[in-house]
């Protein structure tokens, strides 16, 4: 994104094996100089030295070394010391901190032949598909995701404060955490994202956010390549004992933006779990492949098809078409609106939450911090230094399954960085940042043309006039439509539709932690979340209804203009055609993203409908 500078400066890279390999060299594996050979191959003295004075020559060597060792360092050479004290001044290693690449594939393998391993070689056997799943009608009970296979998390948090039972740490990271089914009822709505009792699917709307990643190249609070960066530096200063001691050989082993395996395995899961719940959709396609989108960006393009090898299984080139749009600066795009908004390259705009962040990160990490702190002398830990190692925790885990750095801190800990997540989405990307709703406004544009089937009549905003006038890159007749975008773009969607309950405790203090907040960023924007926009056809109702669900969970729809309140959370589909109508209308991206106006630091102003100011509704 432009808003950000890029703060990736991770220290030397780590280089081990050069060293070990010249330290561990037996003696007899090492080249004999050639003053050594000469002296080898000379004949042995025969000179004889008398026992007196071999015992004159040690004693006087003895002394002389004391009296040097006594000019320079007094009587303190000669004070005993205990282990304890000269492991004082054992400091870490100067490769700690230090980044470690495992670069895959080799550059040149030296049996890379691909004509001796063809990927097909015929001989298939019998190859009958079967009838497309339906799981969400035929099944007795909607099927829950738990969100973390193969990652582990420490058995025990560090002791102090509260203990909640149940307490799952998975869910505590906010955007950082894997994508879970959001228990029912979350929401407001008692109601199972099953097909409701006497109704059937007519189509489905999938947005889904890119699986877990490294980190960004850009920090604007925190960052773990930062943290990795300054401990380096200053490696010759501390040594780190008690919890902290495995810093005293720890490496940074995070790459950068791409996927990680968890990430790719989660949009793989994916895909196969909606074609389980939605396959039957495909019986409608006769005489044409669905369209599936997604960005250029790496990890949205990897993302894309690890979701269609769970979907369509592999090969899967002839099963759909994968719509690739340009995600770049000047290129419209409505998954990443940001790089068309101009407003959105100013930080005073774009990045409120950051400085909140900062505020509550000094109040819910003071205690953390001094006991941190005991626990490494010769560094001075700042307050985004312990933010940034519960960031570290969970980029880790996604990444190489496990991090140490979790079980420093206690559960009230991991409920405050929790919570810090959804102070800084809540003002940069949700309902209390001025740039939300015209930022997902754009796709709103695109949802309404899909369900009227009527193309885009002005091209207004972040929609992008060659791709989606174009009935074979953006159709307007499927009933099956797959979006792969950001977090941040999730969040300006649900802002941008007025989905209000999300809303209601807002703006959101940064002095404590509000009781039955309903905006969390850990159900609404994790790793892989999805939002299904079910649509319905019911007997007992005249028209066509639209559910919302995120992440498992069925979302009211009650702030949109004309939805009543429904046990199932539906509304009449020309109802909400018709308040997103308004909202379209309502919204100026000429305004927002390209006005001139300000607005204040700190707590002074504010928005809850993510509108820029002199907007009123």
């Amino acid at each position: 994104m432009k808003e950000f500078d890029a703060d990736v400066e991770a220290g030397d890279e780590y280089k081990p094996e050069v060293e070990e390999q010249q330290s561990l060299l037996p003696s007899s594996a090492r080249e004999p100089s050639a003053s050594t050979a000469r002296l080898s191959a000379s004949p042995v003295s025969s000179r004889t030295v008398s026992v007196p004075y071999l015992v004159l020559a040690f004693v006087s060597g003895a002394l002389a070394c004391a009296l040097a060792q006594y000019s320079i360092f007094g009587s303190a050479c000669f004070t005993l010391k205990s282990s304890a004290d000269n492991s004082a001044h054992a400091f870490a290693p100067p490769y700690v901190g230090s980044t470690e690449v495992h670069n895959w594939p080799p550059p040149t393998p030296t049996n890379n032949y691909p004509p001796l391993f063809p990927t097909n070689v015929g001989h298939a056997g019998a190859t009958p598909t079967g009838a497309e799943p339906a799981l969400i009608i035929s099944a007795p009970a909607y099927p829950t995701h738990t969100g973390a296979a193969h990652l582990i998390v420490p058995s025990n948090l560090h002791a102090g404060g509260k203990s909640t039972k149940g307490f799952d740490l998975f869910k505590k990271w906010g955007n950082l955490a894997p994508w879970y089914s959001v228990k029912r009822g979350a929401f407001g709505i008692d109601s199972d994202p099953g097909v409701p009792d006497g109704c059937s699917v007519t189509g489905l709307h999938f947005l889904h956010r890119h699986g877990a990643r490294y980190p960004t190249s850009w920090a604007a609070y925190g960052g773990p390549a930062s943290l990795a960066r300054r401990l380096n530096e200053a490696a010759v200063d501390w040594t780190a004992q008690g919890e902290l001691e495995f810093l005293n050989n720890w490496t940074y082993k995070l790459g950068e933006e791409v996927l990680t395996p968890f990430g790719r395995q989660q949009l793989f899961d994916l895909g196969i779990s909606i074609r389980l719940k939605y396959g039957f959709l495909l019986k409608n396609f006769t005489d044409a492949l669905p369209v599936f989108r997604t960005e250029s960006q790496d990890r949205m393009l990897a993302s894309a098809l690890n979701f269609a090898a769970g979907f369509w299984g592999i090969p899967h080139e002839d099963k759909y078409l994968q719509s690739i749009t340009i995600e770049d600066g000047g290129f419209n795009n409505t998954l990443a609106p940001y790089m068309t908004c101009r407003n959105a390259g100013d930080k005073t705009k774009a990045d409120r939450g950051t400085p909140f962040v900062a505020e509550w990160a000094n109040v819910y990490l003071r205690t953390a911090r001094a006991r941190l702190q005991e626990q490494i002398p010769g560094y001075t830990l700042s307050i985004e230094d312990v933010y940034t190692m519960q960031q570290m925790c969970a980029y880790e885990t996604v990444a190489i399954g496990f991090s140490k750095f979790c079980s420093l801190f206690t559960e009230e800990e991991w409920e405050g960085f929790n919570y810090a997540m959804d102070v800084y989405f809540w003002y940069n990307s949700g309902f209390g940042a001025p740039l939300a709703r015209v930022q997902g406004i754009g796709y709103i544009q695109e949802m309404i043309a899909r369900l009227t089937h009527t193309p885009i009549a002005t091209h207004n905003s972040s929609t992008n006039a060659t791709l989606d006038d174009n009935p074979i890159t953006f159709p307007l007749d499927h009933n099956l439509y797959v979006d792969a975008t950001h977090e941040v773009v999730v969040l300006n969607i649900i802002t941008a539709l007025n989905i209000s309950s999300f809303a209601e405790n807002g703006p959101l203090p940064t002095d404590h932690i509000p009781k039955h907040r309903t905006f969390r960023v850990s159900e609404l924007a994790p790793f892989s979340t999805n939002v299904q926009f079910q649509l319905l056809s019911c007997p007992s109702r005249e028209d066509e209804q639209i559910r919302v669900i995120i992440n498992d969970a069925v979302a009211p729809l009650t702030g949109i203009e004309g939805c009543p309140k429904d046990a199932d959370g539906m509304c009449p589909i020309p109802t909400f055609i018709s308040a997103q109508k308004k909202i379209i209308a309502k919204t100026s991206w000429d305004w927002a993203c390209n006005g001139d106006w300000d607005i204040p630091a700190g707590h002074a102003w504010n928005t809850t409908t993510g509108d820029a100011p002199g907007v009123t509704w």
